[in-house]
């Protein structure tokens, strides 16, 4: 059964975002009119593109080459791995990343772990703590590759600790690779994924490490990338099929399902490479990445709505990806070779944030719709 859900006054949407929103009116869930937010204030002296198609953005200072570089909840810091000296390097002589927070302004920049090589991180809800993934306590085995999934580094574990880095907490404790780690909304889930004899799946699990469950169960699909909706219980999610994955650009598809694992939904329908989704906290859309071509990705937004064309936000020939909203909706975060000089299609990547909020994104203008 289809079921509206029309959000009141002080209900918690979007990733830690608290928006108050008008009241519901009646049975109708008509709502007053929204004003539209003000363009966001760029930090003082950075650089501002104003490339031809594409809304106004900023590299952010003070950086090194990043990637995943995911919003806490004021919608000003961000978490993200960081090229660092501390890490081990590859077999092939690249410097590890570990993980780092910093705000989007280039300050406050804390090193988080000082050992191995780290991946996907997130932000409760509660700002204080952090949820990452490391082979830091796993280096006696391979390193592996952390962008090849018939590679990937087993013994990458996850943990929690606070944002200076201390009370570190292991929550797994297996020869698995798991990754691709994200936090509901209420603080009460963690969702990510596992890959058990070369097969990658979607986990959830309680925030304190309890009450492992796995939602998808599949041979060929290779799900990941898993983030909630506002509700706390709808996931989105990419995946692609290991039958496939030689094919360049690899396709992929965009889903959503249910922290129990019901109701699984189909949300892109073309034979394109639909990667690294996002959840608006509008509960409407999403922003994701499209291959134009082998060696041209560019950020897009998504409509739930199964109606209107994905629109392109990133106009530039190279590498545009990984992009995340902050929970008022008004920026998003994505990972960019714009600024490099040379090199390969992946190299020299940097994080970049947009003004996007003349897009409407913001739990202001909710309008959720679920499955029952």
């Amino acid at each position: 059964m289809k079921r509206s859900i029309s959000f009141g006054k002080g209900f918690c949407l979007g990733l830690g975002a608290c928006g108050v929103l008008a009241a519901c009116g009646g049975q109708t869930g008509d709502r007053t009119a929204v004003v539209a937010p003000e363009p966001v204030v760029f930090p003082e002296g950075v650089a501002i593109s104003t490339r031809e198609n594409e809304l106004a953005s900023y590299q952010i200072p003070n950086m090194g080459e990043a990637a995943e570089a995911y919003y806490g909840p004021d919608s000003t810091h961000l978490i993200a791995q960081v090229q660092s000296p501390l890490a081990v390097t590859s077999p092939r002589g690249l410097s590890g990343f570990l993980t780092q927070t910093f705000t989007d302004a280039g300050t406050d920049i804390v090193q988080i772990n000082s050992k191995g090589w780290d991946a996907c991180s997130y932000y409760f809800p509660d700002g204080e703590r952090i949820v990452w993934t490391s082979i830091k306590d796993n280096m006696n085995m391979p390193i592996g590759n952390w962008s090849d999934w018939r590679n990937y580094p087993q013994g990458a574990e996850l943990y929690i600790s606070d944002r200076a880095g201390q009370s570190v907490q292991r929550l797994t404790n297996n020869a698995y690779y798991e990754a691709e780690v994200s936090v509901s909304p209420d603080g009460e889930w963690i969702v990510f994924g596992r890959q058990i004899d070369g097969n990658m799946d979607l986990w959830v699990m309680r925030s304190d490490g309890t009450e492992e469950r796995q939602i998808t169960f599949t041979e060929d699909d290779q799900e990941g990338a898993p983030f909630f909706f506002g509700d706390s219980r709808t996931i989105m999610y990419r995946a692609w099929k290991a039958s496939e994955y030689d094919q360049s650009p690899t396709p992929m598809t965009v889903y959503t399902i249910h922290r129990d694992g019901r109701n699984q939904q189909q949300h892109t329908f073309t034979n394109d490479m639909n990667w690294a989704p996002y959840p608006a906290p509008n509960g409407q859309n999403y922003v994701f990445v499209r291959a134009e071509t082998p060696r041209n990705w560019e950020v897009y937004l998504g409509y739930l709505d199964g109606k209107t064309p994905p629109k392109r936000l990133t106009f530039d020939e190279g590498f545009d990806g990984f992009p995340a909203l902050s929970p008022d909706g008004r920026k998003m975060v994505w990972t960019s070779s714009r600024s490099a000089s040379g090199g390969g299609f992946m190299s020299g990547l940097r994080l970049h944030v947009m003004d996007v909020s003349s897009l409407n994104l913001g739990p202001e203008f909710a309008n959720f719709s679920g499955e029952e």
